[in-house]
């Protein structure tokens, strides 16, 4: 099988962003964007849908975490989105209901090549740790239209917006590992338009 990884570099005024991806690894992580709890969540994405994850970061933080976190989402999306190819042979679609501790997370995903973002969630607070709360919606709404796939999220229940948090970062990785799952049995790609 051809190995699924990819390299992404963006630069703009306010952020610089490197990533590579290998879809097909092992957790490993090595990332740096600056913010103590973002680079957490992209640590625990990484761990637990199995991909290898190098992040490189630098942003405007004296602003706020915004251009930073919103910009990793673009490129992680563009990421994805190389590193899976033409997309044949793949589920293309995940799905998982994830528990931590008192929070339940759903995350559905379609990776049909048609954008789509829907959250259906709140936080209570306006930071955790250095990160702020508005910036999960961003992250996923920029990941979802960059790597062109259709994203649903929802905070079923929960208390605590750092394991809201964690548990959707957790529920998008095993989603996507699962809709990037090669299934043998899918000779061309999973669509009756024969195209994604």
């Amino acid at each position: 099988m051809e190995k699924r990884v990819s390299t992404v570099a963006r630069k703009t005024k306010e952020t610089d962003i490197s990533i590579s991806l290998n879809i097909d690894g092992s957790g490993i992580s090595n990332i740096e964007t600056g913010n103590g709890f973002f680079d957490h969540m992209l640590d625990g994405f990484t761990r637990h849908g199995l991909f290898d994850l190098t992040v490189k970061a630098k942003g405007d933080l004296n602003v706020d975490c915004h251009h930073t976190v919103e910009d990793t989402g673009i490129v992680l999306g563009q990421a994805i989105a190389q590193a899976v190819g033409d997309k044949k042979g793949i589920k293309r679609y995940g799905s998982m209901i994830l528990p931590m501790d008192e929070t339940l997370v759903m995350c559905a995903i379609d990776l049909s090549g048609r954008p789509y973002f829907v959250m259906d969630g709140e936080f209570s607070s306006p930071m955790v740790g250095d990160f702020d709360t508005q910036m999960v919606r961003e992250f996923f709404y920029a990941v979802s239209y960059s790597a062109g796939m259709n994203l649903h999220l929802r905070i079923i229940t929960g208390h605590n917006d750092h394991h809201k948090i964690e548990a959707l970062f957790k529920a998008f990785s095993k989603a996507l590992d699962e809709a990037t799952t090669i299934d043998l049995r899918i000779t061309d790609v999973l669509s009756t338009k024969g195209a994604l």
